[in-house]
This record gives structure tokens, C-alpha cells and sequence, in this order.
């Protein structure tokens, strides 16, 4: 099992606790700011994942979104609080997943700090729509997948590897513990 991270001359495997699983959490999830908001994890149906800009990621590590009262996300996310956000900064590195709970508020102070005049588009109203609210996700867990030293420095190392004929990836992974 795992041949290929097996032959690995590089260590390619970092488990994260904390401080440091929060540390990375943001930095892979503000490479992107967008990530896709999944819901319905713990239902007998297929869960429902669709797009959504993160607003903020606190100190710790929670991360906010505004949402309207009526949309399908918020019905729910009353039904069954946990949910999973998938981040991928590119299209060869920044993969991170987060599994966390998460809770629906209508903190009228969070609304303004939140607030960007874009989101006029959804809250036809401004930042005083009566359907805005706020979505704080509380991260449990999760996994991530970068690189060590870059794009290009990984993209040389696997070409070295393919001609080679030896496994030179310069990955690494692991779990997220908040």
C-alpha cells in the first residue's frame, strides 16, 4: 500500500496539529478565497456541494461566509450542521479539505465587517438586506496537499524523476487537527 509515497527519497508526509493546522489552513485557503461549500454529509442523500467566496478566516481558523435565510444552504445546514469546504489554489498545488460545523447568525456588526459592495448583486438591499446572514465554519479536521517549493521547482524535480525513472515529487500532505 502507498508505493509510490514509499519510494520517496524526501519526506512527503507532515501532520499538523493546532496553531500549525490553522497556519496552513489559511494560507491554502487564502490563495483562492472561493471554495466549494458542501452540505447534506451526514444524510442518506447525495451530499450538495456548490461554490462560495469566503469572506474571512479568523485567528481561529474559523472561516465566514454570508449566505441568504432562504437559500437551500442555510435550510441545510439547520438540518445537519456539518459540512465540508474544498479549496484548490491551483491547478498543481493547494488542495486543502476541511471538515467543521457549521452555525447560521444574523450578527448584524459581522453583516458590516463582512460587507463588500459586490454582494450587491445576491442582497439587492446593501448590507442592510433583511436575508443576510452569516455562516461560521468551525474546522474539526482536515487534509491538505501542496508543495514544498513551488510550481515550477516541483514541476522540474517530476521531469528530473521521469527521466530518471525514480519518483522525485516534491509533495507533501497531511492531516489538519484544529
Amino acid at each position: 500500500m502507498d508505493s509510490i509515497n514509499r519510494e520517496q527519497p524526501e519526506k512527503n508526509h507532515q501532520d499538523l496539529l493546532a496553531t500549525e493546522a490553522i497556519a496552513k489552513m489559511k494560507e491554502l485557503a487564502e490563495k483562492t478565497n472561493t471554495c466549494f461549500f458542501s452540505t447534506r454529509l451526514r444524510s442518506s442523500e447525495v451530499p450538495v456541494t456548490r461554490p462560495m467566496a469566503v469572506r474571512d478566516i479568523d485567528e481561529q481558523g474559523n472561516f465566514w461566509f454570508l449566505s441568504a435565510n432562504d437559500s437551500h444552504k442555510n435550510q441545510q445546514i439547520q438540518q445537519d450542521a456539518s459540512v465540508q469546504l474544498l479549496f484548490q489554489g491551483s491547478a498543481h498545488s493547494d488542495f486543502l479539505s476541511v471538515v467543521g460545523t457549521a452555525t447560521i447568525s444574523t450578527d448584524r456588526a459581522r453583516i458590516k465587517e463582512l460587507w463588500t459592495p459586490i454582494l450587491k448583486a445576491w442582497f439587492t438591499e446593501g448590507e442592510d438586506d433583511p436575508r443576510i446572514t452569516v455562516i461560521q465554519v468551525t474546522p474539526h479536521d482536515g487534509y491538505y496537499w501542496d508543495n514544498k517549493h513551488g510550481n515550477a521547482i516541483a514541476f522540474v524535480k517530476t521531469a528530473i524523476g521521469a527521466a530518471i525513472g525514480q519518483t522525485l515529487d516534491d509533495s507533501i500532505e497531511g492531516t489538519l487537527k484544529v
